[in-house]
């Protein structure tokens, strides 16, 4: 009896370590198919290999920024905030506007001189300034008495602040892509033969230290410290003296400047805008943040590059996919991960309190 009732308990824990071992199995299949494949193409041609790459990663920088909009509301209230998407998208036609008026007013080409650096920069305030305001008036008009209401409460709500913010770009923008200026200077640099265009010096020498602000800001500053305190416990923050409003405020002005951020580098480098631009993009950067492991910082810049990369490689090698299928490449990579990784690359599991 004794024998029988040993061999039964250890049938299930034999069943688990078998589907544990699949699972590995299953995974390192799938990063060998991977890797193989980024050889076949980086041998069949290594120029259009790494010009793709250099694409993909000023690309994925973008999206770094709009992540970590996401992870950071996420990670002190839970809230997946949708509108932060079409936030991304206004600011765009924010930076468009004020570049066009810089246009008007000096009636010359302002790329390539002192001029058309104090623009950008002067716009890189402004733009920031604009999102962050917007989104600190969404949080108090529309978030904070559904604070401690149930989850699907403020969901629902945030899709509907996405429509609202997608109507008025559509009236600002019009329904049709628009082409707009940039005091960005133009071509590329041919390493080897790979271009290098000049704008992604210019996204790396702005997103690059902004990123390290942020992240400066949240782990070593009282603010951060703060923000920190009220996304363990909001209760026990509030009763050590933390303005637990002022802190989620403070918050979304930090998202709401990262999106005003990407969305003049955008405009810069892709020198377009449409209304429905954040529906896209915003998708693509919570995808990052999800991928990163959502409500992680390292995690959402991590996530928005590698996204950027499959995007670059995808469609920029000789066996890739192409641009129509990017979507499904990219979510079904996501699924994949999520699979074996539910928390995602850097994000860490979690139990729901009772």
């Amino acid at each position: 009896m004794a024998q029988s009732t040993t061999a039964a308990g250890t049938l299930p824990r034999t069943r688990l370590n078998l589907s544990a071992y699949g699972e590995r199995i299953a995974g390192y299949t799938i990063l060998a198919a991977v890797a193989a494949w980024l050889a076949i193409n980086f041998i069949d041609n290594p120029q259009q290999f790494m010009t793709a790459s250099v694409i993909g990663i000023s690309n994925g920088a973008l999206y770094a920024l709009i992540a970590l909009g996401y992870s950071l509301v996420y990670g002190i209230i839970e809230l997946i905030n949708f509108a932060h998407g079409d936030l991304f998208m206004l600011g765009t036609l924010f930076s468009a506007m004020i570049v066009g008026a810089a246009f008007s007013l000096f009636n010359e080409q302002v790329a390539m001189g002192p001029l058309g650096w104090a623009i950008f920069a002067a716009t890189l305030l402004l733009a920031a300034a604009f999102c962050a305001s917007i989104n600190v008036t969404i949080e108090f008009l529309a978030y904070r008495r559904l604070r401690h209401a149930p989850k699907l409460a403020p969901l629902i709500t945030a899709v509907g602040m996405s429509f609202i913010l997608q109507f008025i770009g559509l009236k600002w923008n019009g329904s049709g892509q628009k082409s707009k200026p940039s005091v960005l200077p133009q071509g590329y640099i041919d390493l080897g033969g790979v271009r290098i265009y000049t704008s992604f010096f210019v996204v790396l020498a702005v997103v690059v230290p902004v990123l390290v602000l942020m992240t400066w800001i949240v782990t070593k500053t009282r603010a951060g410290k703060a923000m920190r305190a009220t996304a363990q416990d909001p209760d026990a923050a509030r009763l050590m003296g933390v303005n637990v409003n002022r802190i989620i405020s403070f918050t979304f002005a930090m998202g709401g400047a990262l999106a005003g951020v990407a969305g003049l580098m955008y405009e810069q480098v892709v020198t377009t805008t449409r209304y429905d631009l954040g529906l896209q993009l915003g998708l693509i950067a919570f995808t990052a943040a999800v991928l990163g492991g959502i409500g992680s910082l390292p995690g959402a810049v991590l996530g928005g590059v590698l996204i950027g990369l499959i995007q670059g490689l995808n469609e920029g090698v000789k066996y890739g996919a192409g641009q129509r299928w990017t979507q499904s490449v990219v979510f079904s990579i996501l699924i994949l991960m999520l699979v074996f990784r539910p928390a995602g690359l850097l994000g860490k599991a979690t139990r729901e309190k009772v």
